[in-house]
């Protein structure tokens, strides 16, 4: 079997690091230590931490929601999509032993000057937000406004009950989220 390149061992140790111990807390002597790469092709490859961060999370974005997208496919409506994105939460999460989102996490563990993360976490957010507008108005019961609206109490519902799992490391919250969407739905 082929060994990983050193930008893939950084990524793939910075990525666990990142995700279970935080951005803040993890160094870069840390990831180039768990990774097995030296400095020097770490530089090769990324010009900060940032950059890795960055890095990480558009292959975060990209698991996360072909993940997500995956599991809901089988089902026949959308409505039944966006129940079922609450299974999903569920699943997940109790996977991670409700370790949260690494989007909400690495944003509560933000120095200020780091942009390009936030950007990238905004823009996962915003795409999670779109799917979840065209599929509401794919179902052609809601006006435009009225599925955009609709949506974004939904998006709520999930943030909320993801972080609130991973406060109480219980599912409750995602099943509570999910009786919710129903009634709104």
């Amino acid at each position: 079997m082929e060994r990983k390149g050193a930008k893939e061992r950084i990524i793939e140790a910075a990525s666990h690091l990142f995700y279970f111990e935080g951005y803040n807390q993890t160094g870069i002597n840390q990831i180039l230590k768990e990774s097995g790469a030296s400095k020097d092709s770490m530089y090769r490859h990324f010009n900060s931490k940032e950059d890795i961060a960055v890095t990480y999370l558009k292959d975060r974005h990209i698991m996360w929601v072909g993940n997500l997208l995956s599991y809901i496919k089988s089902k026949k409506t959308n409505k039944e999509k966006l129940i079922a994105s609450f299974d999903y939460l569920n699943e997940w999460l109790a996977d991670v032993e409700f370790r949260g989102c690494g989007f909400q996490n690495i944003i509560c563990d933000l120095p200020k000057d780091q942009q390009k993360i936030k950007d990238q976490v905004a823009l996962h957010k915003n795409e999670l937000r779109d799917l979840i507008h065209d599929l509401l108005k794919e179902e052609n019961q809601y006006t435009t406004e009225g599925a955009e609206q609709l949506g974004d109490e939904i998006l709520v519902l999930m943030e909320g009950a993801i972080i609130l799992s991973q406060i109480q490391k219980n599912s409750w919250p995602i099943i509570s989220a999910k009786r919710t969407c129903i009634k709104l739905l």
